[in-house]
């Protein structure tokens, strides 16, 4: 939530993130669509022009509003984590996910068998 302009670079298409909370620094890929949202958004200095007690109470209301049951806004990082390993091999996936652990890894990546199973075809 507190990514600035001077840290996104559109046309290497990757955003710089100066502190992690792991408390390291790290360059994050976007993908085509990636670009283009933020592309459309509005320019201000920071590029998400909301607090994170903001986007926790839209969040929530969203969820409720939809009569989501258990969903919290962090899962959809494992969400991510999984759709991401059908594109990248895992040291790549960590990279960009910000792990060093590929055990810390294997915490969001949930792929089933039987989608592994169709891998292989």
């Amino acid at each position: 939530m507190n990514l600035t302009t001077e840290n996104v670079f559109l046309s290497e298409r990757y955003v710089h993130l100066p502190r992690t909370k792991n408390g390291t620094a790290r360059d994050v890929p976007l993908s085509l669509e990636a670009v283009r949202l933020i592309e459309a958004l509005p320019k201000n200095s920071r590029v998400f022009d909301l607090s994170s007690s903001n986007l926790d109470v839209l969040w929530r209301k969203l969820r409720d509003r939809a009569a989501v049951v258990d969903l919290t806004f962090h899962d959809s990082r494992h969400c991510a984590v999984t759709r991401l390993s059908n594109k990248l091999d895992v040291l790549a996936l960590a990279k960009m996910i910000g792990h060093r652990d590929i055990k810390m890894l294997m915490i969001y990546y949930d792929e089933s068998a039987s989608e592994l199973a169709k891998r292989l075809d």
